[in-house]
């Protein structure tokens, strides 16, 4: 792991109105490594995620990626600098093909033959999306949709893919086979900062770990440690804790 950490987070608030969705955060991801942030709803999961990718504002803190300033850059040049968001919700569009949702994920990208060359590598990873190319993509289920708005993410070529959700409401088949899919684009080196309220699924492919509660991170460090640590429950369900604990 480089000792220059690819995304740099520090004391970062995001407000709406007089409600404080994220307080304080501080976090670092790697390159190639996997991230994972669980907790409950209501928690500041998805806030956090939406300001790393530009969609909501910063009130106060700082982001950095690969040293270039973050903070109030628009979504679209984010993803240009090599961040890409899969949305809770997959937000495909559904009376799009599947082959033309994976382009509009590759609109930021200047050669049109090297973007063919990953259509091709899209489909030898995601094979049912191949097979439905031409098919609208609302009439995908659940799990292949979830696949599309991966896929469709990758085609930016993103350095940090950024995963809200991914298991939410998939049955536990199509579950597997998504983070079956996750660790193959670790292996290929793309750093992964994933958010989940199953925790059991994040902590099996993730480095590091933290739970989020209150809009702050309760405790962090690997998800062996935070998996057999007593405080687990009171820090995941937001019950009151003696102390907070910041892991390495």
């Amino acid at each position: 792991m480089s000792a220059t950490p690819l995304l740099a987070v520090s004391e970062l608030e995001v407000r709406y109105g007089v409600i404080a969705a994220v307080r304080g955060v501080d976090l670092e991801v790697h390159k190639g490594e996997v991230v994972a942030i669980v907790g409950p709803n209501g928690a500041g999961k998805t806030s956090l995620l939406s300001a790393i990718a530009g969609v909501a504002r910063t009130t106060k803190g700082t982001m950095t990626f690969g040293g270039r300033q973050l903070n109030g850059v628009l979504p679209e040049d984010i993803v240009r600098h090599g961040i890409a968001l899969v949305p809770e919700g997959r937000h495909i569009f559904a009376s799009l093909s599947v082959l033309e949702n994976l382009m509009l994920g590759a609109t930021v990208r200047p050669s049109a033959s090297a973007v063919q060359a990953d259509v091709d590598h899209t489909f030898q990873t995601f094979p049912i999306l191949g097979e439905r190319r031409r098919q609208p993509a609302g009439q995908l289920s659940g799990g292949e949709q979830q696949q599309l708005a991966i896929a469709r993410a990758l085609m930016s070529r993103p350095r940090l893919l950024l995963l809200d959700e991914p298991s939410l409401g998939l049955a536990p088949a199509i579950v597997d086979h998504v983070y079956e899919l996750l660790a193959t684009i670790k292996d290929q080196g793309v750093s992964i900062l994933l958010v989940e309220q199953n925790a059991s699924r994040a902590f099996a492919i993730a480095n590091r770990a933290a739970i989020m509660s209150g809009g702050r991170f309760a405790l962090t460090g690997s998800p062996e440690v935070l998996a057999a640590d007593e405080r687990f429950d009171a820090a995941y369900f937001g019950t009151r804790m003696s102390g907070q604990v910041v892991g390495p």
